[in-house]
């Protein structure tokens, strides 16, 4: 039985055109070898598996190959390039810093860089998880760093830039590696699954780079395991499905035609189907929120490309999307995120999940329900009333068979009972059968039918008339309403706030208050108070603002030498009585 050897290795990129998807770091580097402008120390930073360690590699082969052509490749064949290929090169060396991550390592490493390197014109070291390395140990690293011997270069690869000091970052050229595409990993496994004679499914792969979360050593090990998953060399996507345990997207299709179609039965049927195949409840709420992003992507044409799908998943995100209003997309990303959040602190999780797929089945209805509400609205705006004319005074027809009075008997028993009419709107306008009260000889049995007004518009309800907002009506109303508050809530603290003076800036009332329980006082019946004011005058934009402001308060005397003062004030010739006769103020 021949060896075993898994795909990330076997398959290992060995020249920069065999690089996945990092075309911005392989061309800088290669321009860097063929006009010399090498740096000391290069820095290779991102995610796992997108290729750092490879490049390491063969940007160390390349700058020692000794036929190293104008395409800026390793030849491969040169005693330079093979014995890097059985790692018997004495100009390459790796450094594992995860495990050799101390000051003495550190120094080892200064005291082989003092030794130039017998064959090649470069001494490589690449150390890997640089981040791992001591304080001490980067520390002891820097000035080497800074100016090694003219022969020697620094490649140093991490996982967590963030974890170096950055003394050493301003020291290194960085360059910053990518998450592959899906697309690109892909394209790579149908690659090597046609070199290894196996039959794919295009979605099959594409599903795998989408579940490698761009990183192309965990597609390769994927990918190795799905098709020792499959006996007859063949990769189908349901067998990727079922290996990798991972939920279909097409349940998630389903979901949504039940959701948007208002069926709460249909949504939570298709729920407990995908917990009886042991999908978590929670990866399933992670899977419908990037469902409902897909679905919200597709509603334009210029950010469809933002998918990361194949191309007939593509095509059923389209044709959904044309179903499921934006509306209601952002109302189901909006709940969706709540049950998100609050999953893991739920007692009963599964009920969680189900309550919030019967809001997301609601949804349809309550939106209908306000576009509804909204055209109506709008109709009710676009309808004008119908002003009708002023009415100086009731004309009274009389009934042929009604007893017929003079004039001067009608007219003081009619002109009591029904108030002027003014203009109103047509809305506020009934036809109505009023009787009328009966004249002195009516009530004494000479009359044997009521005379009635038909066809009149109601009386209006008795209402207080509309002043115009000046100051001094300003404060006839409102000493009226600290009236009315005197006789139902009879509390000091709001009658003095009251009674304090009011000023009148444009629509704005200013008072001065004492102290803060009278801001409290003001600040309770704020509400009442306004609503009383805007009965009385015609100014919907009237507000108040009151201040704690006691300087300004006008204090009424209440103390006896608080009363002479006042009093002496208005009139001298207190204070001179007061020294002739020597009197003093009673305390």
């Amino acid at each position: 039985m021949d060896h075993f050897v898994v795909s990330a290795r076997k398959y290992r990129p060995v020249t920069f055109d065999s690089v996945v998807g990092q075309s911005h770091i392989t061309t800088t580097l290669k321009n860097a070898i063929r006009t010399n402008h090498l740096a000391q120390a290069f820095l290779f930073c991102g995610p796992r598996g997108v290729g750092k360690t490879t490049c390491a590699r063969i940007l160390a082969k390349t700058i020692n190959c000794q036929n190293l052509g104008d395409d800026v490749e390793a030849c491969g064949e040169c005693e330079s390039c093979a014995s890097f290929q059985n790692n018997a090169s004495f100009n390459v060396h790796e450094l594992d810093a995860a495990s050799n991550n101390s000051v003495e390592d550190i120094r080892n490493l200064i005291d082989q860089v003092r030794y130039p390197p017998q064959t090649g014109k470069y001494k490589i070291y690449i150390i890997d998880e640089v981040h791992m390395l001591s304080q001490a140990a980067f520390n002891a690293f820097l000035k080497t760093l800074e100016e090694p011997p003219g022969y020697a270069i620094f490649i140093l690869a991490t996982t967590e830039k963030h974890k170096i000091l950055p003394t050493i970052l301003s020291r290194c050229q960085i360059f910053d590696f990518n998450r592959i595409q899906p697309k690109d990993i892909a394209y790579h496994l149908a690659d090597i699954a046609k070199k290894e004679g196996i039959e794919t499914e295009k979605e099959a792969l594409e599903l795998i780079g989408q579940k490698a979360d761009g990183g192309l050593r965990d597609a390769l090990s994927m990918f190795d395991l799905n098709v020792t998953f499959s006996t007859d060399n063949h990769l189908t996507y349901a067998a990727v499905l079922e290996n990798l345990h991972i939920l279909d997207y097409d349940y998630y299709f389903k979901i949504t035609d039940a959701l948007t179609a208002a069926s709460v039965a249909r949504s939570l049927v298709l729920f407990d189907e995908i917990l009886r195949k042991g999908f978590d409840g929670h990866l399933f709420v992670v899977g419908l929120l990037e469902h409902f992003r897909n679905l919200l992507v597709c509603k334009d044409a210029a950010t469809v490309s933002l998918l990361q799908v194949s191309e007939s998943a593509e095509k059923k995100y389209v044709d959904q999307s044309r179903n499921a209003d934006m509306s209601f997309l952002l109302s189901a990303l909006s709940v969706a995120s709540q049950c998100d959040i609050n999953y893991k602190a739920a007692k009963n999780q599964r009920l969680h999940v189900e309550l919030c797929l019967m809001k997301l089945a609601n949804l349809p209805n309550i939106l209908q329900l306000n576009s509804l509400t909204a055209v109506d609205e709008t109709a009710k705006k676009k309808v004008e009333p119908q002003p009708e004319p002023v009415i100086n005074e009731p004309k009274v027809p009389v009934q042929e068979n009604a007893v017929k009075e003079p004039a001067s008997q009608f007219a003081p028993n009619i002109a009591p009972q029904i108030a002027p009419v003014t203009a109103r709107p047509a809305s506020k306008l009934r036809s109505t059968t009023q009787l009328v009260p009966p004249t002195p000889d009516q009530k004494n049995g000479n009359a044997t039918e009521q005379v009635t007004v038909k066809n009149e518009p109601a009386p209006e309800i008795q209402k207080a008339a509309i002043l115009d907002l000046t100051l001094e009506n300003l404060q006839q109303v409102w000493h009226e309403f600290a009236e009315n508050r005197r006789k139902t809530k009879d509390s000091t603290t709001e009658g003095i706030a009251l009674n304090r003076a009011i000023e009148l800036v444009d629509f704005t009332i200013q008072i001065a208050l004492d102290n803060d329980p009278q801001m409290d006082a003001i600040q309770g019946m704020r509400y009442e108070l306004l609503g009383f004011l805007k009965s009385r005058f015609n100014a919907p934009r009237l507000e108040i603002n009151p201040r704690v402001a006691p300087h300004e308060v006008q204090r009424l005397p209440y103390t006896p030498a608080e009363k002479f003062n006042y009093l002496a004030e208005k009139n001298p010739y207190l204070l001179q009585l007061k020294q002739a006769l020597g009197l003093d103020v009673d305390f």
